[in-house]
């Protein structure tokens, strides 16, 4: 069965929020709400979605500031901003400062569903090169670019390890989790260890953190 799509609802207006669940729910989202920025950039950072719907005008972090601030930690997941701020100047401003998309409220249902729906499509069809401190990956050639000019190749699983990490810098990766979600066909959890050990190798001991009883986490390759 394919996965429903994840959408992170960022919006301070519990009425709102609730109604916007309902409807994606109903689309087939499996829906997250955050009340305030805070919430959202931790949910942001730690959690994987295929598209986020963020109120401007938030509490505790402004909806701009939580887009400009994943975008810094190397998070593009795309963004749609809801706001009653809808002159082009707001529009053109939420844009410049990474938001893929602007919707003024009150908004059309249909249209944000269409617009949702087109965002998921140019997700898929983006060129998979992952930022993270120190360097890019091409999840497609699976090739590292570092930026001090040094190239490396890595296996398939190399690659997919690298990038399970590096698309959410911040968060800590349970064995168990990299186990399902990058090995999932192998029967030794010693896989993870044995894996990780082959991109240090590659990238130097400080491109994957241990975090000791927890797991790991991208470090940097520099």
């Amino acid at each position: 069965m394919e996965a429903r799509p994840r959408v992170l609802i960022v919006e301070d207006d519990a009425r709102l929020a609730g109604m916007l669940g309902e409807l994606l729910g109903s689309e087939g989202y499996d829906v997250v709400l955050a009340g305030d920025g805070q919430r959202g950039l931790h949910l942001g950072l730690t959690e994987d979605f295929d598209v986020m719907v963020l109120d401007r005008g938030l509490p505790a972090v402004d909806g701009l500031d939580v887009i400009g601030r994943l975008r810094d930690r190397g998070v593009l997941t795309p963004a749609l901003v809801l706001s009653a701020l809808g002159n082009a100047a707001d529009r053109v401003e939420g844009l410049n400062r990474g938001a893929e998309d602007y919707l003024a409220k009150p908004f059309d249902i249909d249209e944000l569903l269409a617009r949702l729906r087109v965002l998921r499509r140019r997700l898929a069809s983006t060129v998979p090169v992952v930022r993270f401190s120190g360097g890019t990956l091409d999840a497609d050639s699976r090739n590292v670019a570092l930026d001090d000019g040094r190239r490396f190749s890595l296996s398939e699983r190399e690659s997919a390890l690298l990038e399970r990490l590096a698309r959410r810098p911040g968060q800590i990766f349970s064995r168990d989790d990299l186990l399902a979600n990058v090995f999932a066909d192998a029967d030794d959890p010693g896989v993870v260890d044995t894996y990780v050990h082959h991109v240090r190798r590659k990238l130097g001991r400080q491109a994957i953190e241990t975090v000791r009883g927890v797991g790991y986490r991208m470090g940097s390759a520099l």
